[in-house]
């Protein structure tokens, strides 16, 4: 029997932006399959910040916020708090939430916010040219680490989705990857849960990261940077649920 792909219907019917290999494409097609899978497209808001996913509402065809580099969670909580009867996410890349976000992100959790995390994570900063970012691991070279990452005076790779399961806010957390199909499709099972989770009512943060290729700065071929998350960068961020109190 012939399998033809259909495009969903949040997802909008344009030209994509993003290089050719990268994951947020993917991403988005997850999230809108989601959306409309759990019909809940009318009441949901995307919060978008500064990054390569700052153009989201592009792709998405709910209501979305443009914010701050960083603010995301800030944004979402007052969204949420002030509109609990809608499904509130944020969309972020390592660059904004492990970085400048790292505040909001974690005094979100801590608050208990009822919001779905969505964090891309491709170990560098995209947008702004190949730069060192806080997921970096070590012996990657980027723009700002010629010699790849050292640990000793750039630190180690900040692992976030260990940081916030600890956290008793946070009601579910898991790390997928979009490096083959198989992954693919745990990924969109975990982000559906996510959102499952605060249809439902969950007193909680829900976070799913994922792990994203970027191969225009990690100088590989589309197929390399797939291979690359796989054998190297699950090595620094292993794939799992970390916690699922639901």
């Amino acid at each position: 029997m012939e399998t033809v792909f259909t495009r969903t219907p949040t997802l909008k019917d344009c030209a994509t932006h993003y290089c050719p290999g990268c994951g947020h494409g993917i991403a988005h097609r997850l999230l809108a399959e989601t959306i409309d899978e759990l019909q809940i497209a009318p009441k949901t808001i995307g919060i978008a910040p500064v990054g390569c996913a700052v153009l989201a509402y592009d792709y998405l065809d709910v209501d979305m916020i443009e914010v701050a580099h960083g603010r995301a969670p800030a944004v979402a909580t007052g969204i949420k708090r002030t509109n609990p009867d809608k499904i509130v996410f944020s969309y972020q890349g390592d660059g904004d939430l492990a970085a400048i976000g790292t505040a909001e992100i974690i005094h979100a959790a801590h608050r208990a916010e009822q919001l779905t995390v969505i964090f891309i994570n491709n170990a560098i900063f995209g947008m702004t040219g190949g730069q060192m970012a806080p997921t970096t691991v070590l012996g990657q070279v980027t723009a700002t680490s010629q010699q790849g990452r050292k640990a000793i005076g750039q630190g180690y790779p900040l692992q976030i989705s260990e940081l916030l399961a600890i956290l008793p806010g946070t009601v579910y957390v898991e790390r997928c990857a979009l490096s083959s199909v198989a992954q693919i499709k745990k990924a969109k099972k975990a982000i559906k849960h996510a959102f499952e989770l605060q249809i439902g009512g969950a007193n909680g943060l829900s976070l799913v990261e994922l792990l994203s290729p970027c191969p225009t700065y990690w100088r590989m071929t589309p197929v390399k940077a797939m291979q690359w998350i796989e054998n190297e960068m699950t090595k620094v961020f292993p794939l799992g649920c970390l916690k699922n109190n639901q």
